[in-house]
């Protein structure tokens, strides 16, 4: 399952938006040939001349690192991909590959048996869940979880998991943006931060690996654009994955407390929604209940204002708005354009947390 979209730890710094009209998929979705032993079949070596030979060598041994840590996840409604984060047998996927359900079928690297494992939290807003085997075997191998913040657009970077149920496959590509923030079409939620990548991402790659030339995972993957043309198929070189720096902090969290309890992520404070103007077609986000003590209160916002526009940003409609904020942290102060009895006002707002 691969979503049609981090922000614990991330680096501050101006989101890229994309264009509303961009639709995205979840990447959701049999088998690899396989050794006698269950584990994946040995690619033949073939001679390559110099350089040419170095990088070979260099993908071969990321590849040996990293696969055995991706794992296929099955659900009663489809498979992704997960990547195993530690020895006690905790699994990081994406909150939209383990949907409603609580117990999956986990086929570990070695194809040898498929094992039970359980739901232990998911954070839909920034697609990340984590799951644990109930009996996870000696041998588990966790994958080393790099610093995101360091990655720069154009290193080279593989992608592990099991594309439309294609067992331990790997696809290549480079970083080609970060700090991206994507709004799926039909999700309340917008997500920030993301690491844009040329790499391959379809169906069944959700909650794998993105994973750097030194053997790092620098990024969950966890949708792909679709192309606009209405055929449904996704645009090629254009993936997305969670940034690792996210997935530690959240992860973390729902490990040691069931949930995550500091998402790190900027928010206003108020209950909003969409309203319309006179051509009916989205006008701003009007404020219908400001949190007591919070953000927009203690900006002056009141219920009945009209935000249109947040730290530079334009602000149409509550996708606008989540969008604004995904390239902000909660402290950051931010001057808020909205409308109040027909006057257009002006107001610095210091932004919390969701």
């Amino acid at each position: 399952m691969t979503r049609s979209h981090t922000r614990g730890g991330r680096r501050a710094g101006a989101v890229a938006l994309c264009a509303a009209a961009a639709l995205f998929a979840g990447c959701t979705g049999s088998d690899s040939p396989r050794g006698s032993d269950g584990s994946p079949s040995p690619t033949a070596s073939v001679p390559v001349p110099g350089g040419a030979g170095e990088l070979q060598e260099a993908y071969q041994k990321v590849v040996d690192q990293v696969l055995p840590s991706v794992v296929q996840i099955t659900t009663t409604d489809g498979l992704g991909s997960g990547v195993v984060y530690d020895d006690r047998g905790h699994i990081v996927t994406n909150a939209h590959v383990v949907g409603d359900a609580e117990r999956f079928r986990i086929t570990l690297a070695t194809g040898r048996e498929d094992r039970t494992a359980e739901l232990v939290a998911s954070y839909p807003d920034e697609d990340l869940a984590v799951v644990r085997l109930v009996d996870p075997p000696d041998n588990l191998r966790p994958a080393t979880f790099g610093e995101s913040d360091e990655v720069d657009v154009g290193q080279i970077v593989l992608a592990m998991g099991n594309p439309l149920g294609l067992s331990s496959s790997v696809t290549d590509g480079i970083v080609s943006a970060t700090d991206r923030s994507i709004s799926e079409g039909s999700a309340e939620a917008t997500i920030g931060d993301l690491i844009q990548t040329s790499a391959p991402i379809n169906p069944g790659n959700s909650g794998g690996a993105l994973v750097d030339l030194s053997g790092r995972v620098i990024g969950v993957p966890t949708l792909a654009a679709r192309s606009p043309g209405g055929d449904g198929g996704t645009a090629p070189g254009l993936g997305f994955a969670i940034p690792s720096d996210t997935v530690r902090h959240l992860a973390d969290q729902m490990i040691e407390h069931g949930k995550v309890i500091d998402s790190d992520e900027a928010a206003i404070e108020a209950t909003v929604r969409t309203v319309l103007g006179d051509d009916y077609l989205p006008a701003g986000v009007t404020v219908v209940e400001p949190e007591e003590g919070g953000a927009a209160a203690d900006a002056g916002l009141r219920p009945g204002d009209v935000i249109v526009e947040l730290g530079g940003v334009e602000t149409l409609d509550t996708t606008g708005l989540a969008e604004a904020l995904a390239s902000h942290e909660p402290g950051d102060k931010v001057e808020v354009v909205f409308r109040r009895g027909g006057e257009e006002r002006t107001v610095t707002l210091t932004l919390g947390e969701r």
